[in-house]
């Protein structure tokens, strides 16, 4: 048991190395799509915003996808996904330590703020924002913050892209009952 925790925790380690070398050589956003700030030296933003920060300081509920036809960028938010370890909880999709993507149970929502920010700051930091769960899963621990790792919003709302790609009952307006 000890040993598969320990490989686990190494997996995600590892994860976050690979996220941030991916982060260096991003391809370059689709014609029409909205674009990202080119990241400093110090792999943030250049207005200095991360994902993290923007979901500490944006207003609550106020954060919306740029993307509305998300199926068009599912294929960079996998390989964003990818890059940021997420698989090493979650899968393709279907669960593991962390949560399924694919079913209709969505803990804290599924609207694009909670999602944005769930991933960004964490279940921990997302409770206290006031934030609150709606549904249960049988997961192993909370959601790390992931809001440094994926270095940019854009990157941000690509993961969430591919996330309603996996699975189609995330959508506001589904006619799936998702919460």
């Amino acid at each position: 048991m000890l040993r598969i925790f320990g490989v686990t925790i190494l997996l995600c380690g590892l994860g976050g190395s690979a996220a941030w070398a991916a982060n260096q050589a991003q391809d370059p956003p689709p014609d029409g799509a909205p674009t990202a700030e080119a990241p400093a030296a110090d792999g943030k933003a250049a207005s200095g915003s991360s994902p993290l920060e923007t979901a500490r300081n944006a207003e609550k509920g106020s954060l919306e996808s740029p993307y509305a036809d998300f199926a068009s960028i599912a294929a960079d938010g996998r390989k964003v996904y990818l890059a940021a370890g997420c698989n090493g909880c979650h899968g393709m999709g279907g669960g593991g330590m962390g949560p399924p993507l694919s079913n209709q149970v969505w803990v804290y929502g599924k609207d694009d703020d909670t999602l944005f920010r769930l991933i960004a700051l964490g279940s921990d930091e997302l409770q206290k924002q006031g934030y609150s769960r709606k549904g249960s899963e049988n997961v192993v621990g909370p959601m790390p913050p992931f809001g440094t790792i994926v270095k940019s919003d854009d990157d941000m709302w690509k993961i969430i892209a591919f996330i309603r790609s996996v699975n189609p009952s995330s959508v506001e307006g589904s006619s799936a009952s998702a919460e």
